[in-house]
């Protein structure tokens, strides 16, 4: 992108140190809060910031905590993270939470300090090729060798991270860069003649959209976490088309929350751990109507046995993502809330009805497929159930009014998707796509930080939870009063389940020998700690924990045999469900279990 299609003539140029444009271009865009560590070669821009207010530094434990926590920061705001770290380890540290942050959509500004630049190239002492490694992991990245050039690339990397699909973006920016002085330019200076993404929907697509869903008579809406990154509207609108035409919804993980789980339309999670009514419903709707998913292959299952009998709408702004494993039948590239508003003006100048009475067999059908229960369990008045964990915790919240729940990877994760019900949008921050152990705590301490008197739950396991343990002690730094509600089964529990139910009950390496003991460990961090062993435990320790305005560590001891069901096997289709041994290990009618 040449200089003179990014900054126009007009614009009035300051000058000052690398450094210090760094800092001036966070606060033109309106930053508050930066997750970060120092080192040698981001030393100036630490200076500069020194020097100024109206910025927060928080200083995690550990370059991936300083991700995870700006993914945590952007998921619960719609803002987006930044993180400041420096060169070689620590540029390489923040990859891991950089491409958790690409693989579900989080805009996320990371700057790394580079050597000087007569030295990159020459192993220097930790040097290493950011942008090289880099690359396939953000949705851009730029090494700034001309100090001329870098409030531009500044500017640009908000824009970029930002708008279209959201993502994580790097800046590399060698420490002469930042002492030598140069021209700042503002970010309405910026001027992009090919960075355009398509956010205004073709009317033609909506409108035979529209002319679908009227004549569809087993139509169902599948959601996903591009109507949250649309922001707050979307979720509104969808909730809109729903009192229209009176669809079912289901989302996958990532999307939880944009459609009320109280609304009796809410099928519930669908995919691998989804429910019997969700997965039975997307394999035998006739009409699929996707609202920014991208058909992962935790919810389509086999692919060639996805949804057979349907047509398909796809609506994402990301035009990679369309016909990419699924083929549609009407393709929308554009943002969801812009998509969802013409939708919902069509349908209403057009006229248009649903076929009431397929509506209405089509939901006699969910309701048989509702009468499953498939998320229930048998409860011990004996030894605390994970289930149980989670729908005490989730009872005895509810009625709060900023409630945010972070998780963990694992068993963990999939109950408190199943089992907290969330009402509203960026509620609930998770790993999605990468999957990542030790996201959550990190997590949890960036969305505090952004909603200083919320309730802010990590749902974590075990053996998750012991990966970033470290930035316990950032949230007592800076009184942080998140809450680890720790599920200790002993095991890495997905990793025991799978062995399990594929590898004959062959637990190779799964369990863990040597545990930490919670509660000193929490106070070793000047956190509280607490311990529930017995069903009887659980309400007056969760109540206080809630009581506490520190940061808790609490061990809940649960039944380590326990597996997380529905579940259906990998390469298996919907209607091949898996359930609990209590429903006599069963799968659906249609299928069989795939090992």
């Amino acid at each position: 992108m040449d200089k003179d299609d990014t900054l126009t003539a007009t614009q009035a140029a300051e000058t000052m140190t690398g450094a210090q444009m760094v800092i001036r271009a966070l606060k033109d865009q309106g930053v508050t809060h930066i997750f970060g560590y120092p080192g040698g070669a981001v030393l100036p821009i630490y200076d500069a910031l020194f020097k100024v207010e109206g910025i927060e530094h928080v200083l995690v434990r550990h370059e991936q905590g300083a991700v995870h926590a700006a993914e945590g920061y952007a998921r619960s705001t719609g803002k987006p993270g930044v993180v400041l770290v420096t060169s070689g380890p620590g540029a390489t540290n923040a990859v891991t939470g950089l491409t958790d942050a690409l693989m579900d959509s989080i805009p996320l500004i990371v700057l790394t300090g580079q050597v000087p630049t007569h030295l990159i190239g020459t192993d220097a002492f930790q040097e290493c090729d950011t942008v090289g490694i880099t690359r396939p992991c953000t949705k851009h990245n730029w090494l700034v060798k001309d100090v001329n050039e870098l409030s531009r690339v500044l500017h640009e990397a908000f824009e970029i991270a930002t708008t279209g699909r959201p993502g994580p973006v790097v800046v590399d920016i060698p420490k002469d860069v930042q002492f030598q002085n140069g021209a700042y330019h503002g970010p309405q200076a910026i001027h992009h003649r090919t960075y355009k993404p398509k956010t205004d929907p073709d009317l033609s697509a909506i409108v035979k959209a529209v002319e679908m869903m009227a004549a569809a008579k087993k139509p169902i809406f599948y959601t996903g976490g591009g109507l949250i990154n649309s922001g707050p509207e979307a979720s509104k609108l969808l909730r809109e088309l729903v009192d229209l035409t009176g669809f079912p919804v289901t989302s996958t993980l990532m999307g939880l929350g944009a459609f009320p789980a109280a609304r009796p339309e809410w099928l519930g999670m669908l995919g691998m751990h989804g429910t019997w009514e969700a997965n039975h419903a997307m394999h035998d709707c006739d009409l699929l109507i996707c609202l920014g998913a991208r058909f992962d292959d935790r919810v389509t299952g086999k692919v060639s046995a996805f949804s057979p009998g349907s047509k398909k709408i796809h609506l994402d702004i990301d035009a990679s993502q369309i016909n990419k494993i699924v083929r549609v039948d009407v393709p929308i590239v554009a943002d969801a809330a812009k998509a969802l508003r013409e939708m919902i003006r069509f349908w209403k100048t057009q006229k248009h009805a649903v076929q009431a009475d397929a509506l209405k067999g089509w939901w006699k059908q969910i309701d048989q497929w509702r009468t499953k229960k498939s998320l229930d369990y048998r409860n011990s008045d004996s030894i605390i159930k994970p289930q149980f964990a989670i729908d005490r915790l989730y009872e005895l919240t509810k009625h709060r009014q900023d409630v945010f729940i972070t998780t963990e990877v694992g068993q963990h994760q999939m109950w408190a998707a199943q089992r907290f019900h969330f009402q509203e949008p960026n509620r609930w921050m998770t790993s999605g796509g990468l999957g990542t152990m030790g996201y959550g705590l990190p997590a949890a301490v960036g969305v505090q930080m952004a909603h200083p008197g919320a309730l802010v739950i990590d749902i974590a396991g075990e053996a998750s939870v012991q990966m970033t343990m470290q930035e316990m002690s950032t949230a007592v730094q800076y009184n942080l009063p998140i809450k680890i509600f720790i599920l200790n089964n002993e095991y890495m529990g997905m990793v025991r389940q799978w062995q399990e139910i594929l590898h004959g009950g062959r637990y190779s390496h799964s369990y863990s020998e040597a545990l930490p003991d919670f509660v000193k460990m929490a106070e070793a961090f000047g956190c509280v700690g607490l311990r529930a062993e017995k069903p009887s435990e659980l309400d007056g320790k969760i109540q206080e924990m809630l009581a506490v305005d520190k940061p808790v560590l609490f061990d809940v001891r649960v039944d380590p045999a326990e597996n997380c069901y529905p579940m259906i096997p990998s390469g298996a289709a919907h209607n091949e469900m898996l359930l609990s041994p209590d429903d006599g290990g069963q799968i659906s009618d249609a299928g069989k279990m795939l090992v």
